[in-house]
């Protein structure tokens, strides 16, 4: 990509906000752009890493046979009724945004069990069809009252969401922990240290529920997690009366050893059971022809979150100071940034020439008019893991290189430096 056509701001790292950094240097870079409060347009740098984050989600979930569709995301009225849904979510929580005209009445899709139940019930009319999971990538809508940390907590976000369907108890807890392990491979590749934690299950219905949480100053949940065993539960289960059910789940029998933190969902896990298929009257028919229920169960990620937490995790500071941020290379869109002093253009584009041969995605800063050292702190606020400069020391063939998250400096040969990126560096 040439720099020059991404048309990125001027910005000023001393007035970067302390607590959200990340996504603020895109915000005043124009790579994110609020149109209101929660809602937002996404620029280049951010839909090319959603596109990464997404193509892990896909590809892990395919491997556990998941099958990928999608669902409307204008539902009518008459969906939700089947669950008895509808006033649960526009009066009693006030969730859904709504809209109501001469064609009647609708609500813009912050779920979908009861499309995903109808579709599911369409094609699965028989225990020989199950079991199944599908699952659908795509923006979801919630209105929420009180919106913060720009994509922690937004009125808009992408979402992935999947619906499994079982016969029977028994084989949903064993879609349900098929399901726990896929997600525990999606965050690993990510590069996410997360934590699984015991939750209620709110709105959403079912006994069982848990939640993929990251530890992070800037999360409004706080949990208790045990450290040696990787297990945590969210803290407002101690405020139940059935508290020590939740315990019992993944056998906690004493709190002293857990110790307490803040931290954000970026994903949950929901046992449904029949909640859906019998309140919408959906059924299979077993081996004897009769009428049975499905069990069901839901998963959702944030991607909005997921991308929130790999930004403000990988803040760069110097001297206490905001630099910008390093985005891992595994899953960074652009793996270096190529700078050069004007008399060295030639050389400058001959490696963009060479790292796009070899299908290496790359960012060469072609502005006129900036010099090498405004050029280097540009680098940092679109989060490039290497940089190339091309200055005084190069002869046009040795060229310095940088890793920006440690500021290690090498030199290379230009038709050598392909070897950074081999898929062992980069997986």
């Amino acid at each position: 990509m040439r720099l020059s056509n991404l048309n990125i701001k001027k910005i000023n790292l001393k007035d970067i906000e302390k607590n959200y950094s990340g996504q603020n240097i895109l915000m005043k870079l124009g790579e994110l752009y609020q149109y209101e409060s929660g809602i937002y347009g996404y620029g280049n740098l951010w839909t090319k890493l959603e596109r990464i984050v997404e193509d892990i989600i896909i590809d892990e979930l395919d491997k556990v046979g998941c099958i990928q569709v999608e669902f409307p995301k204008l539902q009518p009225k008459k969906v939700w009724e089947k669950s008895n849904r509808w006033n649960l979510y526009t009066e009693e929580n006030d969730i859904m945004f709504t809209l109501n005209n001469n064609l009647g009445e609708y609500g813009l899709a912050p779920t979908a069990e009861e499309c995903a139940t109808i579709f599911g019930a369409n094609r699965l009319m028989s225990y020989k069809n199950l079991p199944a999971i599908y699952y659908q990538i795509g923006e979801k809508f919630r209105k929420e009252i009180r919106t913060r940390g720009y994509l922690f907590r937004p009125r808009t976000f992408v979402m992935m969401d999947a619906y499994s369907f079982d016969k029977n108890e028994e084989d949903m807890n064993k879609t349900y922990d098929l399901m726990h392990q896929a997600y525990l491979n999606i965050f690993k590749r990510l590069g996410i240290q997360i934590i699984p934690t015991v939750s209620d299950n709110g709105t959403m219905g079912g006994k069982i529920a848990e939640e993929f949480q990251v530890i992070t100053d800037l999360g409004e949940d706080i949990v208790l997690y045990d450290k040696e065993n990787n297990i945590g539960i969210n803290k407002e289960i101690l405020l139940f009366e059935n508290k020590d059910e939740y315990l019992q789940q993944i056998g906690i029998k004493d709190l002293s050893n857990m110790e307490e933190y803040n931290s954000v969902e970026l994903g949950n896990n929901f046992q449904l059971g029949t909640k859906y298929s019998e309140s919408m009257n959906l059924f299979y028919k077993d081996e004897n022809e009769n009428d049975k229920p499905y069990y069901m169960g839901c998963y959702g990620i944030g991607l909005g979150r997921i991308i929130a937490i790999i930004l403000e995790n990988n803040i760069i500071r110097e001297n206490d100071e905001i630099k910008g941020f390093s985005l891992p290379l595994n899953i960074a869109p652009y793996k270096i940034q190529i700078i050069y002093k004007d008399d060295k253009k030639d050389s400058a584009e001959k490696l963009y020439d060479i790292l796009n041969a070899k299908g290496i995605k790359s960012i060469i800063d072609d502005r006129k008019g900036y010099s090498l050292g405004n050029k280097i702190k540009d680098v940092y606020t679109l989060g490039t893991p290497y940089i190339a400069i091309i200055g005084d020391k190069s002869n046009g063939e040795i060229i310095e290189v940088e890793e920006t998250k440690t500021g290690n400096k090498f030199s290379m040969n230009i038709n050598e430096i392909e070897k950074l990126f081999n898929k062992n560096n980069i997986n």
